[in-house]
């Protein structure tokens, strides 16, 4: 019986753990996002290296989550069953905390396969399923404030606390990037060509009227 105690608590860990680091990983892969849309990485970074950092860390969750599924799965001590991994709120173990750890993982899904697949969808379809990033996010979040009972633990409010700082500071810096750009655009103003593109843009702009 010991053991079983002790085994159901290494998994425990192991789950929260893993889900804990996750919401961090989640964070920073939704911060470097938005850098790369934005433009805002540090000057010595390319562009380039923070959309790669940005698929790598992504790719590196997947596994992460993985690992935080099942062990939350073989915890002999919750039952949560494994419809619950695909299907919101279909755990009989905190219906809602679960429920919203599937809402992000299906949603996060979403964005990773049509990511795989962006050449073939095109560039449009590809960002409009990518805004389900800002969606996933929170129910990540919600589910990790909701799922433990460790929020008393510092480091633990740490995580939470730092996760939420991040993301929230990311996100404004582009509503304001959006909101000055389209302030010295001016309404129905035309579009300025960065000094950085290609003659074949700046020769689309041409044709288009832009400035």
């Amino acid at each position: 019986m010991s053991a079983a105690v002790t085994g159901s608590q290494g998994l425990w860990f192991l789950s929260r753990g893993s889900g804990l680091v996750l919401l961090a990983l989640f964070s920073i892969v939704v911060v470097l996002g938005v850098a790369t849309r934005t433009g805002s990485a540090p000057a010595r970074w390319p562009r380039f290296a923070i959309a790669e950092l940005h698929r790598a860390l992504s790719l590196f969750a997947v596994a992460l989550l993985v690992l935080h599924i099942v062990t939350a799965i073989l915890d002999p001590f919750v039952t949560i069953g494994w419809a619950a991994t695909l299907l919101p709120f279909a755990s009989p173990y905190r219906t809602l905390a679960v429920g919203l750890g599937t809402l992000a993982v299906d949603l996060a899904g979403a964005v990773l396969l049509t990511s795989l697949a962006r050449r073939r969808l095109g560039q449009r379809a590809w960002r409009a399923v990518h805004w389900l990033a800002y969606l996933a996010w929170p129910a990540a979040f919600l589910h990790s404030l909701t799922a433990g009972n460790d929020l008393g633990i510092w480091w633990v409010a740490l995580i939470e606390v730092g996760s939420a700082v991040a993301v929230a500071t990311a996100v404004l810096a582009r509503l304001l990037g959006q909101a000055r750009a389209g302030g010295r655009r001016g309404p129905g103003g035309p579009a300025r060509v960065p000094l950085s593109a290609s003659p074949r843009q700046m020769s689309a702009a041409s044709r288009a009227g832009v400035s």
